[in-house]
């Protein structure tokens, strides 16, 4: 995710973390390179001059000029304005006022919008909600049967009654069964067209006059960059979206199309798609957006992915494991390994981590490679694993041959892993990070 934007940000970064002080005239040089990095990354340019002359009035003033690190106080400046164009504050899905909440899903077709429902249904099951998934596109039996197949694939509820012949028929048909179920959330996946038409959005606009509706989302994908702000605005007046929901955000290498749309429409965005299973659904807080757009990192979406995928005994289990122990090992090392593959790619999990960590775990991205990790560390004794300073010339021989490796790739993992313990070690002793205390390697309990 913004493979090409954080890198280039991660080059000014080096410069400005290289200046020992920085005058007018190197920040102006700095902002002229962010400027063409931002365009370059599909940045609308009067985003890209707002933000850049925002920072330029933070940047040279006493804050920045009387600062002992003055790159990383301009660094801090861009990040907190990139986060208040990102909407600030995470705005959460507004789920009150009649029983059950309805929730309508619009956009065109192909945006993502069934598969987001679908989603969605996933998301608030996780978080204990009783969801009922419906579709009220009633010329597209297509559209029916994909929701129908994905809600049977995440076992969520669906209902669908081939008698109704209009969508306000269809949401009223589904209060009553939603409320005999005891189902809490009715999620509306409306009718999609590949460009905006006006018969679409009366429709759309009847059904908003007719129902309440707690949310109406508008699912927009990341990639069509300013054609999306297109659309938005095209739906603006009849639907009056309450907030967007962005899809294929994994898959918006630039990155940039993120910040126009949302400093464009100005609408809060509750739901991010992270990648094409049910589960890769995150809520969106514009203060890790714009850490991972800059390549600082996201350690909270990580916690929280780790928190998901273990239950709560599995919790306790570990924390009293570990309670007693004093220093990672490889144990702790191939059993979050396990938990990565249950969480998405590595990459993904790699992203939400500072470039200076994704540096020293380079050389063990991918599924390929991964493997060749778990076979290493598979081929350590139990006192090898606990104790890697155990492991010498003739050791690192017998690992390699019984994990079909070379020892150079042994070196490369025991250099590697060497690296991260120190890491960790210094982030434990500096500022308290919300995953290093009782959490261990990876983030879970030490």
């Amino acid at each position: 995710m913004f493979e090409i934007l954080t890198d280039k940000f991660n080059n000014i970064f080096k410069k400005l973390r290289s200046k020992g002080k920085l005058s007018e005239a190197e920040i102006d040089a700095i902002l002229k390179e962010l400027r063409m990095v931002l365009l370059e990354s599909d940045v609308h340019y009067r985003v890209v001059k707002d933000l850049t002359s925002r920072v330029r009035e933070r940047a040279v003033g006493k804050e920045v000029m009387e600062s002992v690190t003055p790159g990383e106080m301009v660094i801090k400046i861009l990040w907190e304005e990139i986060r208040d164009i990102l909407g600030g504050k995470t705005q959460e899905l507004n789920l009150s006022g009649s029983f059950p909440a309805l929730v309508m899903m619009v956009g065109l077709q192909g945006s993502g919008k069934t598969t987001t429902c679908g989603k969605l249904g996933v998301w608030l099951k996780g978080r204990g909600y009783l969801p009922l998934l419906i579709s009220v596109d009633t010329r597209r039996p297509a559209a029916k049967e994909q929701l129908k197949i994905l809600a049977q694939g995440a076992n969520l509820e669906f209902f669908d009654d081939p008698q109704v012949s209009t969508p306000q028929e269809m949401v009223r048909k589904a209060r009553n069964y939603a409320r005999e179920k005891s189902l809490d959330v009715i999620l509306v996946d409306t009718a999609g067209r590949l460009h905006v038409e006006e018969e679409l959005l009366r429709e759309l606009k009847e059904l908003i006059e007719e129902e309440e509706f707690a949310e109406r989302l508008l699912v927009l994908d990341a990639t069509t960059g300013q054609e999306a702000v297109k659309v938005a605005q095209s739906f603006e007046n009849w639907v009056h979206p309450t907030g967007l929901v962005l899809t294929k955000v994994d898959t918006d290498a630039r990155g940039g199309a993120v910040l126009s749309i949302v400093a464009q429409t100005g609408w809060p965005v509750k739901l991010v798609g992270v990648g094409e299973k049910l589960h890769q659904i995150e809520a969106f807080h514009p203060d890790r957006m714009a850490s991972r757009i800059m390549g600082l990192g996201d350690a909270l979406t990580f916690i929280e992915k780790i928190d998901r995928a273990i239950d709560e005994e599995e919790r306790e289990k570990l924390i009293k494991k570990k309670v007693e122990k004093k220093e990672l090992d490889f144990n702790d090392f191939l059993e979050e390994l396990e938990r990565v593959k249950n969480m998405g790619s590595f990459q993904e999990i790699m992203d939400m981590f500072p470039g200076q960590v994704r540096g020293m775990v380079s050389q063990v991205d991918g599924e390929k490679n991964l493997k060749k990790v778990e076979a290493i560390i598979n081929s350590m004794t139990p006192e090898e694993r606990e104790n890697p300073y155990l492991i010498n010339a003739s050791r690192k021989r017998r690992i390699a041959r019984g994990s079909g490796t070379t020892v150079q790739e042994v070196n490369r993992l025991l250099k590697q892993f060497e690296d991260f313990r120190k890491l960790w070690k210094q982030m434990e002793k500096g500022r308290p990070l919300p995953f290093s205390k009782g959490r261990g390697f990876f983030g879970l309990g030490r």
